[in-house]
């Protein structure tokens, strides 16, 4: 089961700006790179650490606590292996900007 979750207005973010939002007790990060927006989970696969403050090279974000760098596209290292974030499908529903959560086995809510 996945649901769609709105998380910001679609003009709400402009080219190179990021968002953080919070669904279902979890820490989102929104990134609009060249006009298409991408969302990724708000903790680093390494440690745990936020990544919303990571600096953003392009369409690599690095992880503020160790450096590690990710496709905010796809969710992988550069290079081959590593690891991989969470990544989330976004899309633009009335005017709003919709993330796709799938829905875990974990999840008990």
């Amino acid at each position: 089961m996945s649901r769609e979750v709105p998380v910001a207005k679609v003009d709400e973010l402009a080219p190179g700006q990021r968002k953080l939002a919070f669904v279902d007790g979890r820490s989102i990060v929104l990134f609009n790179i060249d006009g298409a927006i991408h969302a990724i989970d708000n903790s680093c696969p390494h440690n745990g650490a936020s990544l919303a403050s990571g600096q953003l090279e392009g369409c690599v974000l690095r992880c503020p606590a160790h450096g590690l760098r990710f496709d905010v596209r796809t969710g992988a290292m550069p290079g081959v292996g590593g690891l991989n974030l969470t990544c989330f499908p976004v899309r633009a529903v009335d005017g709003k900007l919709v993330v796709t959560l799938e829905a875990s086995a974990s999840n008990h809510g």
